[in-house]
């Protein structure tokens, strides 16, 4: 465990905010950390910038998370990592497929050469969508009130997917599946980042298992070949008590 301090803090939609802190630690975009709540247990995060300042950006979804974003500049976070396997850098023309807060760990991945369809229910919570080139943001909102009106899948059709090198995909896992299905029979290369409850971080629980592969470890990122064998991907779950529930 190391204790780090908090050094700045942006509140960057009304449920996400943005710690950021130095940490010496080599961590490679798509790797995660767990990070301790007092009182009420570990957290993983994705690291939203990966350089000498690193940062997590936390969606108050429940208590701890709720808490963990209350932190504070000058307070400290205690956490351990890095873990998981990261995304496997392409050159080209990337395109990045961001929902609600998935845009986090895709956030180190946007360079001049990235195209993202960056998707919310509200307008107030596109994340990041800021970052990307005016020519290469694709924005989408449920409300409609910003960009295209719809989810990830009426963003996608703005674009051919089979003209970018690399598709790197990070959100809710049902939303991951939708877009899997999309390109599963196009000539594409792919990567997605799963979220799946999860305990120690790294293999022990088993609390993060899908058809056998541990998220924490195989993962957090897989490959399209991967996912074709995973009949759990987007269908079921387990939680943190252990039971089996459909997504």
């Amino acid at each position: 465990m190391e204790h780090i301090e908090v050094k700045r803090k942006k509140v960057d939609t009304p449920t996400v905010a943005s710690l950021y802190f130095e940490w010496d630690a080599r961590v490679l975009p798509g790797q995660f950390i767990m990070v301790w709540v007092p009182g009420l247990g570990e957290v993983p995060m994705s690291l939203s910038k990966t350089g000498k300042e690193k940062c997590i950006t936390v969606k108050a979804y429940g208590e701890s998370t709720g808490k963990l974003a209350k932190t504070e500049v000058g307070e400290l976070i205690t956490l351990r990592g890095p873990y998981g396997k990261p995304f496997k850098k392409s050159g080209g023309d990337i395109l990045l497929i961001g929902g609600g807060s998935g845009m986090a760990s895709l956030r180190p991945l946007i360079n001049r050469r990235s195209t993202g369809i960056i998707a919310s229910r509200t307008p107030e919570e596109l994340l990041f969508s800021e970052e990307f080139n005016a020519d290469k943001r694709i924005e989408v909102t449920e409300d409609g009130r910003k960009g295209i009106k719809g989810i990830v899948l009426d963003g996608m059709d703005m674009v051919n997917p089979e003209d970018f090198s690399m598709i790197y995909v990070c959100g809710p896992e049902r939303m991951l599946k939708a877009v899997y299905d999309k390109i599963k029979d196009k000539n594409v290369n792919a990567q997605f980042s799963l979220e799946r409850s999860m305990k120690c971080g790294i293999g022990l629980c088993d609390s993060c298992s899908v058809n056998g592969y541990q998220v924490c470890v195989d993962g957090p990122v897989f490959d399209m070949n991967q996912l074709r064998d995973m009949t759990e991907f987007g269908t079921s779950k387990l939680l943190a008590s252990g039971k089996r529930v459909k997504i």
